[in-house]
C-alpha cells in the first residue's frame, strides 16, 4: 500500500531549501549552492523620499545638525587650547571625543544622501573656536557655562526635531528618531556636567548664557536655510 502524503506538506517539504527564513533585521534566502542575505529593513536613517517638501525638510534638518556639532567641535577645540594643560582637561576632552563622534556621523550622511552642508562653515570655525577659548580664559567656570548655554540650546533644537518626526511618521523615522534621541541625550549630559563644576559660579552667568545662545538660536536659524 503507497503511503498517502498530502500535497501542500510535500510542496513545503521540496521547496524547503529554497525558503527564506528570518533572522533578526536580515532575510536569509538559501539554495542549493549559496546563501543570500537581503535586508530587510525598509528605510535607512535617512529614509529616501520623492516628496520634495520631505526632502527639502530632511536635508534642513541635517544640515542645521551638521552646523551644530561642527560648531561645537570647534567650541570645544577653543577650550581646549586655553586649558589644554590645566585639571579640567580629560573632562572636556571626553565631551569633545563624544561631539567628535556626532559630527562624524553627520558627515557620513551628509554623503550618503548628497545634502550640502552650510554655507556658512567657514564662519562657525572661527565663532566656534573664539567663543570655547574667550569663555575658557574665564576660566574652568568659564568654559563650563558656555558648554551649560550651549548644549541646552542644542537639546532644545533636537527635541523640536524629535517632536516634528514623531508627528509626521515615527514608524518611518525610527532609525533617525534614535540617532537624534542619542546626541539629545548626550548634549543633556554635557549640559548636566557642566553644571556640577561650577557653570553658575562665573561673574555674569545669567548674562553670558542670553547671550551664547542667542547667538546660537541666530546661528541654527541661518544655518537650516544658508
Amino acid at each position: 500500500m503507497h503511503k498517502f502524503v498530502r500535497p501542500h506538506l510535500f510542496l513545503r517539504d521540496s521547496l524547503q531549501p529554497f525558503l527564506p527564513t528570518l533572522q533578526g533585521s536580515q532575510l536569509v534566502l538559501c539554495t542549493k549552492h549559496k546563501v543570500a542575505v537581503l535586508s530587510v529593513r525598509g528605510f535607512g536613517v535617512l529614509p529616501s523620499t520623492d516628496d520634495k517638501k520631505e526632502k527639502a525638510m530632511l536635508h534642513r534638518m541635517m544640515r542645521v545638525n551638521h552646523a551644530g556639532e561642527y560648531g561645537a567641535n570647534r567650541i570645544y577645540a577653543g577650550q581646549m587650547a586655553v586649558l589644554g594643560n590645566t585639571q579640567i582637561r580629560p573632562l572636556i576632552q571626553e565631551m569633545w571625543d563624544q561631539e567628535k563622534k556626532h559630527l562624524s556621523k553627520f558627515n557620513e550622511i551628509l554623503a550618503e544622501n548628497r545634502v550640502r552642508p552650510t554655507l556658512l562653515l567657514p564662519l562657525w570655525n572661527v565663532a566656534g573656536f573664539a567663543l570655547g577659548a574667550g569663555c575658557a580664559l574665564l576660566g574652568k567656570e568659564g568654559a563650563m557655562a558656555c558648554t551649560v548655554a550651549v548644549e541646552e540650546s542644542i537639546s532644545e533644537h533636537y527635541n523640536s526635531q524629535i517632536r516634528a518626526l514623531m508627528e509626521k511618521d515615527p514608524e518611518k523615522y525610527t532609525e533617525l528618531l534614535q540617532l537624534i534621541k542619542k546626541f539629545r541625550d548626550d548634549e543633556i549630559e554635557h549640559h548636566d556636567i557642566g553644571l556640577e563644576h561650577d557653570a553658575e559660579s562665573v561673574p555674569g552667568h545669567q548674562l553670558m548664557k542670553v547671550i551664547i545662545q542667542a547667538g546660537c538660536k541666530a546661528a541654527i536659524f541661518v544655518s537650516e536655510r544658508v
